[in-house]
């Protein structure tokens, strides 16, 4: 059978569309691969032996500014367009996209074409992009068990996971060390509230047992170590973890924002987390919501989440190591996405 699967923007819409790509390859399909030029070498690196691969011109339509908005919607209709063109002497038996707006002009010409469309939803909350793309797709592909802001329409809607690399799946259910390690993810203009938070609860605390991960911006790395040296603070400090697996599993408890891949590969290997959704963000909020559910742990609004806050809740939980357990527990989710999405797609 021959697959094509749309996707790019970032890392999180690629690394789940590389996951499915691998698994459908070595199930015997021959597979394309389309993404934009932001993430072109990512997806060359990390596709399938034997795969194609074709680009597509896109990018957001979130700028504030009507030309740009306007100069993106362009480029994503020249690539529907294309697509069409291209989709009407090669046509593919499947279309499996996984969201963005460089999904979109795929969606698009397997619809002029009758030819059956996948779409997945990573987050909690369905994204504008998918949204609109609802329109002319089968069947809707979930991260969660439950989806705000899905259209009333006939597409199939189908909860499967969302696809994390084979080295979170190894890990999966790894008991906690109770070692007092506490991993922060950071790394991100969009985290920079953890820098201040974090740093400022762990100097307010007696307990000094406790040992930081603590993943920032590089420009920041120094300013860290720095504090929590003076502050007697265990920690390492660092702007790029490459082995986030293990630092998860190594890990009693997670700080971090909220993005769905995030989420998902700690609910993979089963950790106690506090969540701290971007503000300016409805998708991690609904992602951090869906996990606090669940008992694994905690979804703090940016407001709220103060060093006072921070202190007396770590002091807490680093202090009932059976309450980290029974957190572990209950945020640990079973992941076959992989097959799941592939079985649905060949079915």
């Amino acid at each position: 059978m021959k697959i094509w699967i749309a996707t790019g923007g970032t890392g999180g819409h690629v690394y789940p569309a590389l996951s499915v790509a691998e698994c459908l390859s070595a199930r015997g399909h021959k597979i394309t691969i389309s993404c934009d030029g932001r993430v072109r070498d990512m997806v060359r690196r990390g596709a399938p032996s034997g795969a194609r691969f074709a680009h597509v011109w896109a990018s957001g339509v979130g700028a504030k500014s009507r030309l740009k908005q306007i100069w993106a919607l362009s480029k994503i209709a020249v690539s529907a367009f294309a697509l069409t063109m291209r989709f009407m002497i090669f046509r593919p038996d499947r279309v499996v996209a996984f969201g963005g707006y460089a999904s979109v002009p795929a969606v698009f010409a397997a619809h002029v074409w009758r030819v059956p469309t996948f779409l997945h939803e990573q987050n909690a909350a369905i994204g504008r992009a998918n949204k609109f793309a609802m329109r002319w797709v089968k069947t809707l592909m979930t991260s969660f068990p439950t989806v705000s802001g899905i259209p009333n329409s006939t597409t199939r809607v189908v909860y499967t996971g969302l696809p994390v690399r084979r080295d979170f799946i190894n890990l999966a259910g790894a008991p906690l060390t109770h070692d007092g390690k506490l991993l922060v993810t950071g790394g991100s203009l969009g985290a920079q509230i953890l820098d201040e938070v974090v740093p400022a609860a762990m100097a307010s605390m007696k307990n000094k047992k406790i040992f930081i991960t603590h993943q920032t911006r590089p420009e920041n790395v120094e300013k860290l170590q720095r504090f929590y040296a003076e502050n007697k603070i265990r920690a390492n400090v660092l702007s790029f973890i490459h082995d986030m697996s293990s630092a998860i599993a190594d890990a009693d408890l997670i700080i971090g924002r909220s993005g769905a891949s995030t989420v998902v590969e700690i609910q993979t290997i089963g950790r106690p987390a506090i969540f701290v959704p971007l503000n300016i963000n409805p998708d991690q909020a609904a992602n951090a919501a869906s996990f606090a559910k669940t008992g694994g742990g905690f979804a703090i609004e940016q407001s709220k989440f103060t060093p006072r806050w921070l202190a007396s809740t770590l002091s807490e939980l680093f202090d009932n190591p059976s309450r980290l357990d029974k957190m572990a527990a209950k945020s640990r989710v079973e992941n076959n996405a992989v097959n799941l999405i592939c079985d649905e797609v060949i079915k």
